[in-house]
């Protein structure tokens, strides 16, 4: 099982080119009640340098989640890596709740077989007994994800999402006349890597729900064109290119429509094109514009932007009988509307007193509450756990990607060393 999934990550791991300006994470809140755990320093055999120091990424994901409170190394008072060697006094005088141990074999042909451990300090137990995973140089942090998905599953019942990524553009050069450059990188930022490059505007990165295809929107000659492509071929398709504008491209979860923007006929509306068969099917009909669709997580309904009632509020079509009612009432406009995986709440930009937010609607009890103070906040996507939101936003006159969780008490920025950074769109768990 933990070959298949390491299988799939490296799969989607070839691209056009490497990039070197990764994302830099800058936590800037967490939660109130922190859970201590150390993540000692992992034992290795070997006398060559390892490629990476998995420990160290897995409390940098840790910490980056906002709910644990790793132990520092220079205050550990000692570094087992079995559970044998593992003296709990020690720990209960850090006061260190968890204990992650672990160690590093060196194989033939440049492979690697890495152990871990998940210790409880105060049941003196395994929480999770031993487990190895067998990897090349290249993917030690695929591991160190994995594992951090793991411990985290542990402790908290949610699913981690350390191993997935994140699709987002930058902007970079000259202002009047910036490259583009559609990038992926590892959830953290690290790893990025350019998937398209071009010299007119690349928006609205979308992927498909196994993660091994994106959909987006390129200009060409000034005129949007959408496209998608297989990340691990890069093979690309151009799947519209119609007459006035092409935007906005959503994934089915079933993977098999895509949910677009087309003016074709004059005025834009939303529409589901299917894969395979190409055929179009108009999804609304009305004089304002309606935009921004997104599918929910059953695919029975869409969630869009329209202003058919004076402002832009979110709306939600039914896919099969087409009806459409209003879902926000709150703030002076709401767009680009996601749904948490479970359905329960709605993401949204909000507007109040000229100032734009990330805002969370409960869908059951109609409950908004305002998730970010930063300014011109845009574009939010959700983790595939639900317990995230990143989003585009400005921070010292520059474009920069920001996370907040759905609870509203963890933030952390990734600014770029190089450009703007927008449009940020996060992974599914990849299948």
């Amino acid at each position: 099982m933990i070959k298949k999934y390491l299988s799939v990550l490296f799969t989607c791991l070839i691209f056009v080119s490497s990039a070197r300006a990764q994302l830099v994470i800058e936590i800037t809140s967490g939660a109130d009640q922190l859970l201590p755990i150390a993540v000692v320093p992992f034992g290795y055999d070997g006398v060559d340098a390892l490629p990476e120091d998995v420990a160290q990424i897995i409390e940098a994901d840790l910490a980056r989640s906002g709910l644990f409170q790793p132990i520092s190394r220079s205050n550990m008072l000692s570094m087992p890596s079995k559970e044998s060697d593992v003296f709990y006094r020690d720990w209960r005088l850090l006061k260190s709740d968890y204990v992650v141990i672990g160690t590093v074999k060196k194989l033939p042909n440049n492979q690697y077989r890495i152990g871990f451990e998940l210790l409880n300090v105060l049941s003196q137990k395994p929480v999770q007994k031993h487990s190895s995973i067998d990897v090349s140089s290249r993917n030690f942090r695929d591991a160190a994800h994995y594992i951090s998905d793991k411990v985290y599953e542990l402790l908290t019942g949610t699913k981690g999402a350390f191993s997935t990524r994140i699709l987002y553009v930058t902007a970079e050069g000259d202002k009047k006349a910036p490259l583009f450059k559609l990038q992926v990188a590892d959830a953290d930022g690290h790893r990025p890597q350019v998937v398209v490059e071009s010299k007119e505007p690349i928006l609205s990165p979308s992927w498909s729900m196994d993660g091994r295809k994106i959909a987006y929107v390129m200009f060409r000659n000034r005129r949007p064109n959408i496209f998608t492509q297989e990340l691990a071929t890069g093979k690309r398709q151009q799947i519209a290119r119609f007459r006035g504008l092409n935007g906005a491209p959503s994934w089915s979860p079933d993977g098999k429509k895509l949910a677009l923007v087309l003016s074709k006929d004059n005025n834009p509306e939303i529409y589901t094109l299917d894969i395979a068969t190409q055929k179009l099917e108009r999804m609304t009909n009305h004089y304002a514009i309606d935009t921004e669709p997104s599918w929910e997580p059953d695919g029975k309904g869409i969630v869009f932007t329209s202003d058919r009632g004076g402002n832009p509020q979110i709306y939600r079509l039914d896919v099969n009988s087409k009806r459409v009612e209003r879902v926000t009432f709150e703030g002076e406009l709401n767009t680009r509307a996601r749904m948490t995986p479970d359905g329960r709440y709605l993401v949204t930009v909000q507007k109040n007193d000229g100032n734009y937010h990330i805002a969370l609607q409960d869908m059951k009890t109609g409950r908004v509450q305002i998730l970010t103070q930063t300014y011109l906040d845009e574009s939010p996507s959700i983790a595939p756990n639900g317990s995230m939101v990143i989003y585009a936003t400005t921070y010292q006159g520059k474009g920069i990607l920001a996370v907040v969780s759905v609870d509203g008490l963890v933030k952390y920025r990734l600014p770029s060393a190089s450009g703007d950074v927008r449009e940020p769109s996060w992974s599914p768990y990849f299948k």
